[in-house]
């Protein structure tokens, strides 16, 4: 079983130039043409869980404290922590070394269900425009901050990372089955932006800014 091939749901037609072998999958981390934005990652090989728990303000992921407001986020040492409701939130690890397996029952792992990409760039805003109703650039919140709602019709998790200027960048999450409806959606939208797929290096780039 641990020398099973894992495929990422995200497939682009673009040319790797740079990759690596993770956990039995292929990683891009750079593709042909990337010297311009927005870009479109695909994370979906990043580590995600789902916690449920009825007293969830006593769980602390790795030590960080989960939001106590629904819609609020916290990003500390990798890891993305979104409350969601009073008894459920997400985490996603974004950067470092992968993490053990959390030893409790509150915890279930969402990484192979789902797909996970990050739309980043200076026209990320106008591109979800064209996608979705749903506000990411609210001025009275301050990212990082989640929303649920649809994005291309397609019941999402989207947190809004970033909102400065050119450096703006959203991460959504939704079932694995509509990945490739998602892309192409996504792809068309950003088209007359120059949307392009870009790999792992350039959202880590994006990431430490």
């Amino acid at each position: 079983m641990e020398n099973i091939k894992k495929l990422s749901p995200v497939v682009f037609k673009a040319r790797p130039v740079k990759t690596e072998v993770r956990d039995n999958q292929t990683v891009v981390l750079e593709y042909v043409g990337e010297e311009l934005g927005p870009y479109l990652t695909d994370l979906s090989h990043k580590i995600r869980w789902d916690v449920q728990d009825s007293n969830l303000d006593a769980i602390k992921p790795w030590g960080i404290a989960i939001p106590e407001t629904p819609g609020l986020s916290v990003l500390e040492n990798g890891f993305l922590i979104n409350r969601m409701n009073r008894t459920q939130a997400s985490v996603w690890h974004l950067a470092g070394e992968k993490p053990d397996d959390p030893d409790d029952s509150a915890y279930t792992e969402t990484t192979d269900a789902t797909m996970f990409v990050a739309l980043t760039g200076r026209e990320t805003f106008a591109i979800a425009e064209k996608l979705t109703s749903l506000d990411f650039a609210v001025p009275d919140k301050k990212a990082p901050f989640l929303l649920q709602g649809p994005i291309a019709h397609v019941p999402c998790q989207i947190v809004t990372l970033a909102q400065n200027g050119e450096h703006c960048g959203l991460l959504f999450t939704c079932s694995r089955g509509y990945a490739q409806s998602m892309i192409g959606a996504i792809l068309e939208a950003g088209e007359e932006f120059g949307l392009r797929p870009a790999g792992e290096t350039a959202f880590n780039k994006f990431l430490t800014q």
